[in-house]
């Protein structure tokens, strides 16, 4: 059996860390890159670089030939409009999953998804993210595929909950979001392992999973305050950005992207995300049931291998 595992998404936050782990566990590793980042690429032995992108089939079909596996990292979280996001994680989907059909023997496909699926309605990002999903419940039993939908995720190198972390760390959280928000998380390397076993587990069980770190009813902020203040040694004052001011800031944020030409972070859609106050998993027991899957990283711990790298030693 191919011990060659295709990685989409390959030198974004999560792709980095799964490429790294499969190497280290003896796996070898064809990855797809944008040949205008090939200077981003670190080179390791077991690891293969195919230079394309998600619109060229021919590149696709090449990626997923005589591999063990799938694994569809690639995805749009920023964009001002559906189009460029449905491009990556909808037409994406449908390419990788389109050239992994083209296959004599089909591999597994794997891809990551979203919690924020289940509330297509907030969001271009999240109601792509749910049709993306809806592409692999039409192959039927054509293909065997999961889908897995973590909850926000975090750990060194990320860039989206990382700026936040630190200022809680030099003891300021700067929420912008629901006081009253409820939202699981998910440590990257335990977001890993689960690919991994979902790279292991036995066919049939193709369907959409959640994930998230064991934490039944999921955290409030003042539930990450208080861990970051416990690291630290001290306190961490809450500072909440009023709901308007965030829908404003939005708002102009979007504007000045559609004049000077810039795919946005903060949108009006995103903020509908961070305001919505139900981000908990709900069923994470079918993934744990599917795979042998189980966390390990507590928030506590998560929290120390994300700032100690950025911080150095307290």
């Amino acid at each position: 059996m191919s011990r060659i595992v295709a990685v989409t998404g390959a030198t974004g936050f999560i792709g980095r860390a799964l490429v790294n782990t499969l190497l280290d566990q003896g796996w070898e590793v064809r990855a797809l890159r944008r040949s205008v980042r090939s200077l981003e690429s670190p080179a390791r032995p077991g690891l293969a670089w195919i230079s394309g992108d998600l619109d060229d089939q021919d590149c696709l079909e090449h990626l997923a030939r005589d591999v063990r596996a799938v694994i569809h990292c690639a995805g749009a979280v920023r964009g001002r409009t559906r189009a460029q996001f449905d491009r990556v994680n909808v037409e994406g989907v449908r390419k990788m999953a389109s050239a992994v059909l083209a296959q004599p023997c089909p591999p597994r496909l794997i891809a990551l998804s979203s919690l924020a699926a289940r509330e297509p309605a907030l969001s271009h990002y999240a109601a792509s993210k749910r049709e993306g999903e809806e592409v692999l419940l039409t192959l039927g039993e054509k293909l065997e595929w999961l889908a897995l939908r973590p909850p926000a995720v975090y750990g060194p190198g990320d860039r989206e909950l990382l700026p936040l972390f630190q200022w809680m760390a030099r003891g300021l959280a700067l929420i912008p979001g629901s006081r009253h928000a409820r939202f699981s998380l998910l440590y990257v390397d335990d977001l890993v392992r689960a690919i991994l076993c979902g790279l292991e587990m036995p066919s049939g069980r193709s369907g959409v999973y959640e994930l998230d770190d064991g934490r039944a009813g999921g955290y409030g902020w003042e539930d990450v305050a208080a861990a970051v203040a416990s690291l630290r040694g001290g306190r961490v004052r809450q500072c909440y950005l009023p709901p308007p001011v965030l829908r404003g800031l939005a708002a102009l944020n979007g504007q000045v992207a559609r004049v000077a030409g810039f795919a946005p972070m903060l949108t009006p859609g995103k903020a509908r995300e961070l305001l919505h106050e139900d981000w908990v998993c709900r069923d994470t027991s079918s993934w744990r049931d599917a795979s042998g899957w189980a966390p390990r990283i507590s928030l506590s711990e998560g929290l120390r291998k994300t700032l100690y790298p950025s911080l150095g030693t307290r």
